[in-house]
């Protein structure tokens, strides 16, 4: 089941930037400038921001399951809008709710994965969640940069995230069963009175009842409350959102370098991305090592299974971090 919604989430980072190095083809076709046709990547991820004040409540809600589905599809439909447009406005418009829609499973999947693994085993599944999550941005703009210098142009690189988003949709709905522990129980209350006819069985998570003010104030105010009064969680979010921020600026800068420096074409010029994704795994891989030898360390009731133990991947990854950068700059 695991590798159903990993799929999704892969797709979703995907579909991200494969269009990323046939904006440039896009804005020629529709006799726009080069920033307008950016806007169709630019828009993408800024509807990773907006989805999760849609997904956050409904995964809470409705379950794991449906968002899942519904991002996957809208995501999909969207996205095969994007490909078919006529004009630079339905392209910007629709990937931006293509966006919106691919944002669920970043939002929705650590749930799932807090749902289905306990403490020791949630480590390395975030791991390897988070190297869906970079791997997909990382490795779309050589695909793309190939397509787009092909005969297929640039068109299918909509085309394509949109066909496999249709599949992974597919995939879900085959595959993914409901996790959240509240719904989980309302179907089986439901299947109760149903064998039984005894109409009072009901589980907790079905009564309750949807109120706009208590939504807004436990996933809009209470978030922005503890963004402003945390600041553990204001500088973790800043460094998060730089980070991320630096990841989509290397697949537009790397592509740029390599094509009109050393005259490689898009595909070629994107591949030194690899070495980003190579440097990922070998993260994950750290990161899963560290926490075996934590879970060992607990089961033999050492001071060192303490949970500030296991901020050594982020400390390591503070220093290697800006050294990289200095080593990209040089």
């Amino acid at each position: 089941m695991s590798w159903t919604f990993t799929k999704n989430t892969l797709v979703a980072t995907f579909d991200s930037a494969l269009f990323s190095p046939a904006a440039a083809q896009a804005s020629q076709d529709f006799a726009v400038g080069h920033e307008v046709g950016a806007l169709a990547t630019s828009l993408y991820v800024l509807g990773f921001s907006f989805g999760p004040l849609l997904w956050g409540p409904g995964c809470e809600l409705m379950g794991r399951r449906m968002p899942l589905i519904v991002g996957s599809f809208g995501c999909a439909i969207f996205t095969l809008a994007s490909a078919t447009a006529k004009d630079i406005q339905t392209l910007i418009i629709c990937r931006f709710f293509a966006g919106v829609f691919g944002s669920s499973p970043l939002c929705v999947v650590p749930g799932v994965l807090a749902d289905i693994f306990d403490d020791y085993q949630r480590g390395p599944s975030i791991a390897i969640y988070a190297l869906t999550v970079f791997t997909g941005p990382l490795a779309a703009p050589a695909i793309g940069g190939f397509i787009t210098d092909s005969f297929l142009r640039w068109r299918w690189t909509l085309f394509l995230p949109a066909i496999l988003g249709f599949f992974a949709g597919v995939l879900l709905v085959l595959f993914l069963e409901e996790t959240h522990a509240g719904s989980v129980l309302s179907t089986k209350a439901a299947r109760i009175r149903e064998k039984t006819g005894n109409w009072s069985i009901h589980a907790d998570h079905a009564r309750i009842e949807v109120d706009m003010k208590d939504l807004a104030r436990r996933y809009l105010i209470r978030p922005l409350r503890m963004l402003a009064m945390e600041p553990i969680v204001l500088f973790v979010s800043v460094y998060m959102s730089f980070i991320y921020g630096l990841t989509y600026g290397l697949v537009g800068a790397y592509p740029y370098v390599f094509q009109h420096t050393y005259g490689m074409n898009k595909g070629i010029a994107a591949l030194p991305l690899v070495a980003v994704i190579l440097g990922l795994f070998l993260a994950v891989c750290f990161i899963i090592w560290q926490q075996l030898r934590s879970q060992k360390t607990s089961l033999l009731g050492d001071a060192a299974s303490e949970p500030e133990a296991r901020l050594l991947p982020v400390i390591v990854g503070a220093f290697v971090f800006p050294l990289g950068l200095f080593w990209y700059v040089s």
